[in-house]
Protein backbone atom coordinates (compact mmCIF):
# COMPACT_ATOMS: atom_id res chain seq x y z
CA UNK A 1 0.00 0.00 0.00
CA UNK A 2 2.97 2.63 0.91
CA UNK A 3 4.43 1.80 -2.84
CA UNK A 4 1.22 2.74 -4.46
CA UNK A 5 0.70 6.40 -2.31
CA UNK A 6 4.75 6.68 -3.18
CA UNK A 7 3.64 6.99 -6.84
CA UNK A 8 0.97 9.30 -6.45
CA UNK A 9 3.04 11.96 -5.30
CA UNK A 10 2.96 15.24 -7.10
CA UNK A 11 6.54 17.37 -7.62
CA UNK A 12 8.05 16.15 -4.52
CA UNK A 13 10.77 13.26 -4.35
CA UNK A 14 12.19 14.14 -1.00
CA UNK A 15 12.22 16.24 1.62
CA UNK A 16 14.62 16.96 4.80
CA UNK A 17 11.88 19.29 6.59
CA UNK A 18 10.12 16.93 9.21
CA UNK A 19 6.54 18.90 8.90
CA UNK A 20 6.35 18.51 5.19
CA UNK A 21 3.27 17.33 3.70
CA UNK A 22 3.30 15.59 0.83
CA UNK A 23 0.30 16.36 -1.89
CA UNK A 24 -1.24 13.03 -3.52
CA UNK A 25 -2.69 13.35 -6.76
CA UNK A 26 -6.13 11.48 -5.96
CA UNK A 27 -8.26 11.20 -9.17
CA UNK A 28 -11.50 13.01 -9.46
CA UNK A 29 -15.07 11.41 -9.17
CA UNK A 30 -16.57 11.74 -12.67
CA UNK A 31 -20.56 13.15 -12.20
CA UNK A 32 -23.16 10.85 -14.04
CA UNK A 33 -24.54 12.98 -16.72
CA UNK A 34 -28.33 13.07 -17.26
CA UNK A 35 -29.82 10.52 -19.58
CA UNK A 36 -30.44 12.94 -22.15
CA UNK A 37 -26.70 13.61 -22.46
CA UNK A 38 -25.22 10.15 -22.77
CA UNK A 39 -23.98 9.23 -26.32
CA UNK A 40 -24.70 5.07 -26.35
CA UNK A 41 -23.81 2.26 -28.81
CA UNK A 42 -25.01 -0.78 -28.61
CA UNK A 43 -23.24 -3.19 -30.76
CA UNK A 44 -23.04 -7.33 -30.67
CA UNK A 45 -19.55 -8.82 -29.90
CA UNK A 46 -18.43 -12.20 -30.56
CA UNK A 47 -14.76 -11.54 -30.87
CA UNK A 48 -12.28 -13.13 -27.88
CA UNK A 49 -15.52 -14.77 -26.71
CA UNK A 50 -15.46 -18.59 -27.52
CA UNK A 51 -17.66 -17.78 -30.54
CA UNK A 52 -20.30 -16.45 -27.69
CA UNK A 53 -22.71 -13.56 -28.83
CA UNK A 54 -22.50 -10.42 -26.43
CA UNK A 55 -23.99 -6.87 -26.45
CA UNK A 56 -21.90 -4.63 -25.61
CA UNK A 57 -23.25 -1.05 -24.62
CA UNK A 58 -20.23 1.47 -24.68
CA UNK A 59 -20.25 5.23 -24.05
CA UNK A 60 -21.08 5.43 -20.65
CA UNK A 61 -19.98 8.62 -18.73
CA UNK A 62 -20.77 8.23 -15.17
CA UNK A 63 -20.12 6.27 -11.39
CA UNK A 64 -19.42 3.32 -11.17
CA UNK A 65 -22.14 3.07 -8.78
CA UNK A 66 -24.25 4.37 -11.58
CA UNK A 67 -22.81 1.91 -14.17
CA UNK A 68 -23.86 -0.89 -11.99
CA UNK A 69 -27.80 0.42 -11.58
CA UNK A 70 -28.21 0.40 -15.44
CA UNK A 71 -26.71 -2.87 -16.04
CA UNK A 72 -28.27 -4.35 -13.40
CA UNK A 73 -31.98 -2.67 -14.52
CA UNK A 74 -30.83 -4.40 -18.36
CA UNK A 75 -29.65 -7.52 -17.22
CA UNK A 76 -33.20 -8.02 -15.39
CA UNK A 77 -35.09 -7.07 -18.78
CA UNK A 78 -33.26 -9.50 -20.98
CA UNK A 79 -33.47 -12.04 -18.51
CA UNK A 80 -29.96 -12.51 -18.99
CA UNK A 81 -26.19 -12.45 -17.05
CA UNK A 82 -23.48 -10.01 -17.95
CA UNK A 83 -21.13 -7.62 -16.39
CA UNK A 84 -20.50 -3.86 -16.21
CA UNK A 85 -17.08 -2.62 -15.98
CA UNK A 86 -15.16 0.33 -17.30
CA UNK A 87 -17.66 2.09 -18.58
CA UNK A 88 -19.07 -0.66 -20.40
CA UNK A 89 -21.90 -3.04 -19.74
CA UNK A 90 -21.84 -6.51 -21.51
CA UNK A 91 -24.96 -8.81 -21.58
CA UNK A 92 -24.77 -12.37 -22.41
CA UNK A 93 -26.53 -12.82 -26.07
CA UNK A 94 -27.92 -11.03 -28.73
CA UNK A 95 -30.52 -8.36 -27.11
CA UNK A 96 -29.74 -5.38 -29.06
CA UNK A 97 -32.93 -4.00 -30.30
CA UNK A 98 -35.04 -4.81 -26.69
CA UNK A 99 -31.80 -3.14 -24.68
CA UNK A 100 -32.07 -0.54 -27.62
CA UNK A 101 -35.64 0.44 -26.99
CA UNK A 102 -34.88 -0.43 -23.15
CA UNK A 103 -32.45 2.79 -23.29
CA UNK A 104 -34.65 5.07 -25.29
CA UNK A 105 -37.57 5.18 -23.01
CA UNK A 106 -35.32 5.80 -20.36
CA UNK A 107 -34.48 9.09 -22.08
CA UNK A 108 -30.83 8.07 -23.01
CA UNK A 109 -29.60 8.88 -26.99
CA UNK A 110 -28.70 5.32 -27.65
CA UNK A 111 -28.27 4.17 -30.83
CA UNK A 112 -27.23 0.56 -32.86
CA UNK A 113 -23.34 0.43 -33.70
CA UNK A 114 -21.34 -2.11 -35.51
CA UNK A 115 -22.38 -4.56 -38.09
Amino acid sequence: MVKQQSKNKINIVYSTNPDFQYQYDEPEEQETLPPAQQHLRVMLDRKNRGGKSVTLITGFAGTPNDLTDLAREVKSKCGAGGSAKDGEILVQGDFRDKILQLLLQKGYKAKKAGG
